[in-house]
């Protein structure tokens, strides 16, 4: 189906930026997994817009479950969460002015101008706040199988942060990687290095001075992930993780492990060695591979790194169409918009990722895994 991710455990996602409410149906869960709602609340919160670095548009996202949740367990139905939009502003939007970059022009050649275009209608980043509480679900049912994730700004208007294999290299235990994703989870921007935090949050508001934006690269690190997930050519952990990253707006290029740098290597440099630790445990000297061999995970931390382009909502005058009009124009950006998503994007990225992986964990161990 089109708005659905899964084979196992699915997520639908329904609703327009600035209809009445947009929300999120889990199908697959099995009974008994634990939902607090106090927990969702934060999930939610680390996405919201909170400084000068993100939009004015604030949604205070007072979700409402109403169905496949009895007692605070799930009832392993459809549970269905439902989000209100509540600060929108459609008198921003003119039908007809495409907005460079955007998917105003494209809706409009699938949907015959029936679509709604408030906001970005259904293609507006407003439905991550759906994932984000699908995953205030999840990521715990997975963290009580010892399987954590956490997301960093890796660069942004290419200041580079430290990276996730530096920290590797210093042969932390898993639950000291555990630890450090955690601590990333509760900040507001996450990074590695605080220094390098600074001097990207001060290219971000320049370039919101100049009614411009700037683009960013996450990289995520999956722990805790069993040998032997994931199925060879089309469910392969890459396939899947691809197919959900590559559904958040503004995603532009995915990397494994080293990724493209691995094309300019050689296979002795590039290879991971495979060892056995004293207590019988495999492990590889190096993590090129980013955790993965043959589609399937190897036991090793999961790496991979998402590239944002620029927001493409910005107040600089810049070449479009009418399309209605069928002409030329000149087009200033209107509305309430980030001038950098890569740090809102950061929780999101968390999520989507807990859904990929519960999907693949539930297809090799049964639904009842995460119970």
């Amino acid at each position: 189906m089109k708005n659905t991710f899964g084979n196992h455990i699915s997520v639908t996602l329904f609703g327009e930026s600035h209809g009445p409410a947009i929300g999120v149906v889990l199908d697959g869960l099995a009974p008994g997994i634990a939902v607090n709602e106090e927990i969702i609340k934060e999930f939610l919160a680390k996405r919201r817009p909170s400084s000068d670095l993100d939009t004015a548009r604030v949604e205070k996202d007072p979700f409402q479950i109403v169905s496949g949740v009895f007692q605070g367990k799930t009832c392993g139905t459809p549970l269905t969460i439902l989000i209100p939009n509540e600060d929108t502003r459609s008198k921003d939007y003119t039908y007809g002015e495409a907005r460079p970059s955007h998917a105003d022009y494209a809706a409009h050649k699938k949907y015959h101008g029936h679509e709604d275009y408030r906001g970005g209608g259904h293609f507006s980043g407003r439905l991550t706040a759906a994932i984000v509480a699908a995953g205030g679900i999840l990521i715990p049912a997975l963290e009580a199988k010892g399987i954590h994730i956490g997301t960093h700004i890796y660069s942004c208007a290419q200041i580079p942060d430290r990276t996730f294999d530096e920290i590797l290299r210093d042969g932390l235990s898993q639950s000291e990687l555990a630890d450090i994703l955690l601590l990333l989870r509760e900040k507001t921007f996450p990074v590695l290095n605080e220094d390098a935090g600074e001097k990207m949050k001060e290219k971000i508001r320049e370039a919101s001075q100049q009614n411009d934006s700037v683009g960013g690269i996450t990289e995520t690190m999956i722990t805790g992930l069993p040998a032997g997930v994931g199925e060879p050519w089309f469910d392969s952990v890459e396939s899947e993780l691809s197919h959900i990253l590559f559904s958040i707006g503004g995603v532009k290029g995915v990397e494994f492990g080293g990724g493209f740098a691995l094309a300019d290597m050689t296979g002795s440099s590039g290879n991971d060695a495979l060892r056995y630790k004293e207590d019988g445990t495999v492990y590889t000297e190096s993590n090129h591979n980013g955790g993965i061999n043959g589609g399937i995970t190897n036991g090793m931390p999961v790496l991979f790194r998402c590239a944002f382009k620029p927001t493409a909502s910005i107040a600089k005058e810049q070449k479009s169409i009418d399309f209605l009009k069928k002409e030329n124009i000149n087009y200033k950006g209107k509305g309430r918009h980030d001038p950098a998503i890569v740090r809102r994007a950061c929780p999101v990225i968390d999520c989507v990722a807990a859904i990929a992986v519960a999907d693949l964990l539930t297809g090799r161990y049964g639904t009842d895994y995460l119970a």
